[in-house]
């Protein structure tokens, strides 16, 4: 089944998944221009992979348990798309 994704998730100083139990899904990744500074994602080579505010990805058919951000404790990553 379909499912589709909607989420706003509020960021800490820490690193945290974007997801708490294994959810595959193809979505955008955004931040709002809004934010007070940079989110990172944890990258695959655990280096801190800065989004900054207004910027936007789209991301195929992944796990966001495994994704990880931290930033600005309050900023938020905007998550919308869908298990298709």
């Amino acid at each position: 089944m379909n499912n589709t994704i909607v989420r706003l998730v509020t960021v800490t100083g820490t690193y945290a998944p974007l997801a708490a139990a294994s959810t595959v899904a193809s979505v955008n990744v955004s931040c709002p221009p809004g934010n007070s500074g940079d989110v990172y994602i944890r990258g695959d080579l655990d280096e801190d992979v800065p989004i900054e505010p207004g910027e936007w990805h789209d991301l195929r058919r992944v796990d966001l348990a495994e994704l990880y951000v931290k930033g600005t404790p309050g900023d938020i990553v905007k998550i919308i798309g869908g298990t298709w």
